[in-house]
């Protein structure tokens, strides 16, 4: 299988202490990898350095062979690279088809292709079209965080907490699309806590403790492994 996203020995530090500690992990294209771990575990920070807004201090990231280190956020969207951070953070202002309209690239008729496709994948946002973003659920804004991450056709979809305040319901919900996107071709590395709902979506999962890489391998051995489960759920 051939390895779209690598990440080899990676240091990171916040402050004055190492918030990761030597990570190294790859992601295939069409794959969907699970980020496990408590909080403070490291995940976000992971998502973070991939996506340039954090530098590490070593080791190297590399997307599709190409080494990101001197490449800004910016052109790691154009790259292919899409980000949903925790907590949502949709444009209030905005209706849900302007908020995935303006993350759209290319001319009139490419951002309307793209919006049919992604209200096609995310039926519930074609209701709601003409809604501003905050009448939402927070189920549907957490599909319209999606939808925007998604909107520049990324190959690979970080994607952060986002059964984050959700419902069980909701947040099931909100996962399940996740196998559409990746039968996409579209490559996903998702942090999450809640691993029992990961590993049900999940082909691999990583699982960090306090900044460093504990266990990894195909979802079902991890979610088989009672010798896992404690720390997995955060024990």
């Amino acid at each position: 299988m051939s390895t779209l996203l690598e990440i080899d020995g990676v240091t990171v530090r916040l402050g004055t202490g190492l918030a990761l500690h030597g990570v190294s992990l790859a992601v295939a294209p069409g794959e969907i990898v699970a980020l496990l771990g408590a909080n403070g575990a490291g995940k976000s920070t992971l998502l973070k350095a991939v996506m340039g807004f954090l530098a590490p201090e070593a080791g190297e990231i590399r997307f599709d062979g190409r080494l990101l280190a001197a490449i800004p956020v910016e052109a790691r969207v154009r790259l292919g690279i899409g980000y949903a951070p925790e907590g949502r953070r949709v444009f209030p202002g905005l209706t849900v088809r302007e908020t995935i309209e303006v993350a759209c690239l290319g001319g009139a008729r490419a951002r309307t292709a793209r919006i049919a496709e992604l209200e096609g994948l995310f039926p519930a946002l074609a209701r709601n079209a003409r809604r501003r973003a905050w009448q939402l659920s927070g189920g549907q804004q957490q599909m319209l965080a999606l939808a925007r991450a998604l909107a520049p056709r990324p190959r690979l979809l970080l994607l952060d907490e986002p059964s984050l305040g959700l419902a069980p319901i909701a947040a099931r919900e909100v996962v399940a699309h996740l196998r559409a996107i990746a039968a996409m071709g579209t490559a996903v590395l998702l942090a999450e806590q809640n691993a029992a709902l990961a590993l049900e979506v999940a082909d691999r999962a990583v699982l960090l403790r306090l900044g460093r890489v504990v266990a990894q391998g195909p979802a079902s051995d991890l979610r088989a492994d009672p010798a896992l489960a404690e720390t997995m759920l955060g024990g």
